[in-house]
């Protein structure tokens, strides 16, 4: 008979939240969360120092599959890495607005107002490009990389706006550039691009509203 592997364990430190604080610690989480807008019209006004290392780490501890954290977070605050990354990112998007875009895509985009042109990638003082790390020769088999990867970015964001900043999730198509934009293996596949910085005095955005709650969930 072959003895079954065994593997280390330390105690679990639960972080405790008395119940009858549980519903306001939730909906003063919601109040906040809920005035997370996407932005396209940044500032020029610098971050603090280590808020965006901290949002990161933040991020870094969501689940993932196997715990093999297929995740890479390229922070670019140059000014001329910033730029390549604007012209290549609307090279992309002007062929996909005038030419791949079927014509109910662009009418769903039309009340957004969004077009090819992607002036946030400079005006930001930090982009963030996540990646995820796929089986390489120092990569070990992620599993459910997608949905762990999608995972961190959800704490990502909620950090950044917890911190006063504003971002944007911004998926080019196809995203290949990206690695050489930012010196990336191919193995590592970019995912999310996200302007990170100050909304700019003047920035507007679409009159949206979300759905109710019993219109997104189910009680069984």
């Amino acid at each position: 008979m072959v003895d079954e592997p065994t593997y280390p364990t330390v105690p679990h430190r639960h972080y405790g939240v008395p119940a009858h604080e549980a519903e306001a610690r939730s909906r003063a989480f919601h109040d906040v969360m809920s005035r997370r807008r996407t932005i396209r019209e940044f500032s020029s006004r610098p971050i603090p120092d280590n808020v965006v290392d901290w949002a990161v780490r933040t991020a870094a501890t969501a689940p993932s599959g196997a715990n093999v954290q297929p995740w890479r977070f390229v922070v670019i605050t140059d000014p001329e890495r910033k730029r390549h990354l604007r012209e290549a990112a609307e090279a992309e998007e002007r062929e996909f607005y005038e030419h791949r875009a079927s014509p109910e895509w662009l009418a769903a985009l039309a009340p957004i107002g969004t077009d090819w042109r992607k002036p946030f990638l400079e005006d930001a003082p930090v982009v963030i490009v996540v990646f995820e790390v796929h089986k390489g020769p120092e990569s070990p088999r992620p599993y459910y990389t997608k949905e762990s990867v999608g995972i961190a970015v959800g704490l990502l964001l909620a950090t950044l706006h917890q911190a006063g900043l504003a971002t944007l999730t911004h998926t080019p198509s196809p995203m290949r550039f990206l690695n050489e934009v930012c010196d990336r293996p191919a193995e590592e596949r970019p995912a999310y691009v996200i302007p990170v910085g100050y909304p700019a005095e003047d920035a507007r955005v679409p009159d949206i509203h979300r759905k109710e709650l019993d219109h997104v969930v189910v009680r069984l």
